[in-house]
């Protein structure tokens, strides 16, 4: 199946500039949690909270972010995500770090999260109507 592709602007920050001049590699992971958070209230129609209230999270698995070019501190990036696989306990989303000016990749990679319980802290399987929610 192919999944959309979701897009959202970052405002690159002062405090996100290390002594190199450029954005700090750590802020790269920072910057795709925010866009995936907005993209869950904005595109899937599922926010953090809805989770929450129905006894699910999300946690880091695994992630994989490939260093291409400098983000510096007048740049304009957007973060475009697009899941790969759902299905499990877990869904692998790709993502790509976009300078706005020239549409060069800055970063891209991988997440894999994984759905847990709230109430028992253990991977569960992501129920049917969420995959159908970001089957889009």
């Amino acid at each position: 199946m192919n999944y959309s592709i979701f897009e959202t602007e970052i405002k690159v920050r002062p405090d996100d500039i290390d002594l190199n001049n450029h954005v700090h590699s750590t802020k790269y992971l920072d910057y795709l949690l925010a866009a995936r958070y907005e993209q869950m209230r904005s595109n899937y129609k599922m926010s953090m909270d809805e989770f929450h209230k129905q006894g699910f999270n999300w946690v880091i698995s695994s992630t994989l972010i490939n260093y291409k070019r400098a983000v510096k501190l007048d740049d304009k990036i957007a973060v475009r995500t697009q899941i790969d696989e759902i299905g499990g306990a877990q869904s692998k989303v790709n993502f790509w770090i976009v300078l706005k000016n020239n549409e060069k990749i800055a970063a891209d990679g991988y997440v894999l999260y994984t759905m847990i319980s709230l109430k028992g802290g253990r991977p569960v399987r992501i129920p049917d109507e969420i995959i159908k929610k970001y089957s889009i």
